[in-house]
């Protein structure tokens, strides 16, 4: 018998030594397939804020770290969490190796881990209640457009953590297939082993001297696959599911709203794709845009995922502490590789953190979450969390495989990508006909029509404003965001033109601070007639203001793509509302003697024919729209955004 071989014997000295803190990461390549497991050892630290993160040792020498960032990282933005002091735990690399593919599978360990004990914490009839009283208490009255709650498997398990840890992460690359990272990381007192299909952010070096491109990938839709398999039967009935599409387009919305904020160029939408795993396929698009930020900011303003938080972010947050009943540890997080370039600055690759069994003080635990949208139905969201644990509870072996392990002497059969299939990328390409051409083709630099004047925009708490501050740069305003609670009144009088932004709740809620405030930055605005541009929660404000009554919507509008009439013109235009400002039918038009504040004069009235629904408003100094103009659902978005701001301007 020969000796061990250097992979075998680095696995082996990684899983005898119990004060070994190491990583495994096998990374998809750009034909999708592994070839290599990347070893990362090193001593741990761990650290208060993301800033911290020690990105250069003792010398000042750029140094490799893998950070594992726990979703109470959130409130390093103001945002609620529950607080379980799970750490933002760094790995300082000293040594980065890799290992031939199938020198590791043939060294890592097959044993079977028994667990005991094993099951969902919150049975599946209690989550079903969840999610019902998540879309009628919180989509239902406004606060938000969707949103991830969460429920996990345990077990106990009576192994070697180590051990289990090897065992898991080799399952993963043999039963699980198109994960972004498959990976273990083992650390002092916690075990992370997971197949994850989603990079969450990446910024990657360009030339010498320019900006990194950064890359987002959200992944939502979820099509569980029938027994013995997706076909393109199958999957072309998924793709034309009006609930999945919305919910997918959504969170391309939400994560536009983080690459405005840290790319200069707002970035560019590029897919669908399909994500095709062991039992389930996702749909995706890939956002790509340019920043000079350090890679630590791009990670903090990018906090975390809308695909396993919601929309809009903040308000996601405080949703998920009033219904989750368990702080989340790292699910949602991200597992963050800054690698170093040449340059002195470092690379960034975060997946996020789910599809993962965390291993604590002997018990496994592996949760998932399904996104709640208006169209939910409760009993097929928790198939939905059953569907997303199973990819990883099948791989371990703690729950039956889809199907039987091939023989390895056997010759694989070919399988061809479903989305290859005609029908299926006709479906994927057809997506793209309903989204705004301004974030799907590149964004041109020429000055504006609206050169040479500035806009101070104002933050609601709905980061939309990052979209539209870029949208206004690019008609030639100089966009300047403010958040409502920091703005002073001496900067809302002196500037040339407020675009006071969208938000969440309800917008009659005058003792809810921030609406309070709104309401009086948009008062203020009105009452000395100076250029004042109002969407949606501020458009609603703006209406009440004027006299128009305020409602509750029958069924939320959130997330809807509408042709609505914006005074003489037919406009496609995104929605995200819960209750809307109404007039009566027919009505287009008031008079100083119909309105509440007769300094507006006569205002103009774009409202739907049979309710009296208020799309719009114009007036002297204003103009309002309950749309989000600066949605992907908006195809028409610059368009009217353009007529309502130069109206506003020159009314």
């Amino acid at each position: 018998m020969t000796g061990p071989t250097p992979t075998a014997d680095l696995i082996h000295r990684l899983a005898a030594d119990p004060d070994a803190s190491f990583a495994l990461i096998a990374r998809a390549g750009a034909s999708g397939s592994v070839d290599a497991i990347e070893v990362l050892t090193g001593p741990v630290r761990d650290v208060e804020l993301l800033a911290d993160i020690p990105l250069q040792d003792a010398t000042g020498a750029p140094r490799e770290v893998l950070a594992l960032v726990p979703y109470r990282q959130v409130r390093e933005r103001g945002f609620e969490a529950h607080d379980d002091d799970a750490p933002l735990r760094c790995l300082l690399v000293e040594t980065h190796e890799r290992v031939d593919l199938a020198d590791a599978m043939a060294t890592l360990p097959t044993e079977t881990i028994p667990l005991t004990d094993a099951g969902f914490d919150i049975p599946d009839a209690e989550y079903a209640d969840i999610v019902r009283r998540v879309i009628t208490d919180e989509i239902g009255r406004g606060e938000g457009a969707n949103f991830v709650i969460r429920r996990d498997y345990t077990a106990g398990v009576d192994a070697d953590p180590r051990l289990a840890a090897l065992t898991w992460f080799r399952a993963l690359l043999q039963h699980e297939r198109g994960a972004y990272w498959t990976f273990a990381v083992v650390t002092p007192g916690h075990i992370a082993v997971g197949a994850s299909p989603e990079a969450h952010v990446t910024a990657q070096t360009g030339a010498a001297g320019e900006a990194s491109v950064v890359t987002m990938n959200p992944i939502s839709g979820t099509f569980r696959h029938p027994a013995g398999g997706a076909t393109p039967e199958t999957l072309a009935a998924f793709l034309t599911d009006t609930k999945e599409t919305e919910e997918l387009f959504m969170v391309v919305d939400e994560e536009l709203k983080m690459m405005s904020a840290v790319c200069s160029d707002g970035g560019r939408i590029t897919g669908p794709h399909l994500k095709e795993m062991s039992r389930l396929t996702h749909t995706e698009y890939m956002l790509r845009g340019t920043s000079r930020l350090d890679p630590r900011d791009i990670l903090r303003e990018t906090m975390f995922a809308p695909t396993v938080t919601g929309s809009p972010m903040q308000n996601a947050c405080a949703v998920i502490r009033r219904h989750e009943r368990t702080p989340r540890g790292y699910y949602s997080g991200v597992a963050a590789l800054f690698t170093p370039r040449a340059d002195g600055g470092h690379d960034l690759d975060a997946p996020i953190l789910i599809r993962t069994a965390y291993l604590t003080d002997g018990r496994l635990r592996v949760p998932a979450g399904a996104t709640l949208v208006r169209h939910s139905d409760p009993d097929g969201e928790v198939s939905e969390t059953h569907g997303k644990a199973a990819g990883v509870l099948g791989a371990i072996g703690a729950v039956p495989r889809e199907a039987p392990v091939p023989d390895p002497d056997e010759p694989t059969p070919e399988r061809r990508p479903l989305a290859e299939d005609p029908r299926i990328a006709e479906l994927l390409a057809s997506r793209n006909a309903r989204l705004a051409p301004f974030w799907l083709e590149p964004q041109g630099s020429d000055p504006g029509p609206l050169a040479g004047r500035s806009a101070l925009v104002i933050d609601a708490e709905d980061r939309f404003t990052t979209m539209l501050a870029h949208q206004l740069r690019h008609l030639g305003l100089d966009a300047r965001i403010a958040h409502w609670s920091e703005v002073a009144d001496a900067d809302v009088d002196a500037a040339e033109i407020v675009v006071s932004g969208p938000g969440p709740g309800d917008p009659r809620d005058a003792a809810n601070p921030r609406i309070a405030r709104v309401r009086d930055l948009v008062h203020r605005r009105l009452e000395a007639g100076t250029p004042l541009l109002a969407v949606c929660l501020s458009h609603q404000i703006l209406a009440d203001r004027i006299g128009i009554g305020l409602k509750p919507l029958a069924s939320p509008h959130q997330g809807l793509q509408k042709t609505v009439d914006v005074f003489g013109e037919p406009a496609s235009i995104g929605f995200y509302n819960t209750f809307t400002a109404r007039v009566m039918p027919g009505v287009s038009r008031l008079t100083p003697s119909e309105t509440r504040c007769g300094k507006v004069g006569v205002v103009d009235v774009a409202a739907e024919a049979t309710t009296g629904d208020v799309y719009a408003l114009r007036g002297r100094g204003f103009a309002s729209v309950q749309g989000h103009l600066e949605s992907i659902l908006s195809r028409d978005g610059m368009r009217t955004l353009e007529r309502l701001v130069t109206h506003a301007v020159g009314s």
